[in-house]
């Protein structure tokens, strides 16, 4: 792999807890190009459904009474069936995967990175994304009843 496209798989947003799996298996398989960096962005959006689905049901919940803790484990428990769900349809993804033939390059570099990375994201998002939500909101509710900064108040200036 050349050095400038092995820079341009890093610098894909890794903070969407996505291609750590998508990453494996193009790099395991050697594979990566344009199409490559396509299936990653499929990911992304993926990835964002996945988080989007916990977040706003754990929300729902804590604005229903419920503590931080709660919420996010009952979200990521009621939500794991349609995440499930969303990545098995990824299964398409096999015959490009196995492809041969003309045009193989092409599929097997998108069944990679789409079905490697399918499965990281649900994997990754399931346990990461509960996490996050408890620890943002943590921080956002130290910060609601943390007492108010004193700040320096500005006096102006006289000009002769």
């Amino acid at each position: 792999m050349s050095a400038r496209t092995t820079s341009s798989l890093r610098s894909t947003p890794a903070s969407t807890k996505l291609n750590w799996s998508a990453l494996a298996g193009v790099f395991v398989r050697g594979q990566d190009n344009l199409f490559t960096q396509i299936g990653f962005v499929v990911l992304v959006g993926l990835a964002c459904k996945n988080a989007i689905l916990i977040v706003e049901f754990a929300r729902d919940r804590q604005l229903q009474g419920v503590s931080v803790f709660d919420a996010a484990l009952e979200a990521s428990q009621s939500r794991l069936r349609p995440i499930v769900m969303t990545t098995m349809c990824f299964i398409h993804m096999l015959p490009p995967y196995y492809a041969s033939g003309a045009g193989a390059e092409m599929r097997r570099s998108v069944g990679t990175a789409m079905l490697w990375g399918a499965f990281g994201v649900t994997l990754f998002g399931l346990f990461l994304t509960p996490v996050f939500f408890y620890v943002i909101r943590g921080i956002a509710a130290r910060r609601k009843t943390a007492p108010p900064r004193v700040s320096a108040t500005l006096q102006p200036v006289s000009r002769p």
